[in-house]
């Protein structure tokens, strides 16, 4: 199968608490041409859901986006990043805990590190963080592992529009 970065698409990595939700926010995302979910930024390798989700395997759950830069920018990612969850919150999101579940943003070139750096030093200093340390990590992108089939595009399948349940 041909990678989406040969067609002319680039990838970007986002960890936002349970991918479920993070997921189906950026595959409706105009521009956004797929996504995957997974696991990446952990010391095992090829692990599975009940791996993850046992906290002892250091990956994050997160999204993997290809996209069309044509018609996104990286940087409009990363603004959909910082509105979907809470990154003030230190491994969790909600009632989601572990570090599984941290924010994270994983580059895979110095321009993606240097934006995620600048937007996230730019949220910092926004009203609406104003006494909240923001959490999320910024670290280079390495081995993505692609979760079990059932949860890829978990919600979607369900005809639910996210994880929230109030």
């Amino acid at each position: 199968m041909e990678s989406s970065e040969n067609k002319g698409f680039e990838i970007a990595t986002f960890g936002a608490g349970c991918f479920w939700g993070i997921e189906e926010t950026f595959r409706n995302t105009p521009g956004v041409v797929n996504t995957e979910v997974g696991y990446m930024g952990g010391h095992v390798a090829d692990p599975t859901y009940q791996d993850v989700c046992s906290d002892r395997t250091g990956h994050a759950e997160v999204v993997q986006v290809s996209f069309n830069p044509q018609q996104v920018t990286y940087d409009q990612l990363l603004q959909v990043f910082w509105h979907a969850h809470d990154p003030t919150q230190f491994n969790r999101q909600g009632p989601d805990v572990g570090s599984q579940y941290r924010s994270v943003v994983f580059y895979r070139n110095n321009e993606q590190r240097l934006m995620a750096e600048t937007t996230k030093e730019n949220w910092q200093q926004s009203p609406e963080f104003s006494g909240r340390q923001i959490q999320t990590e910024i670290a280079p992108a390495d081995v993505f592992y692609r979760a079990e089939e059932y949860h890829q595009q978990y919600l979607m399948k369900r005809g639910e529009a996210s994880c929230r349940t109030h």
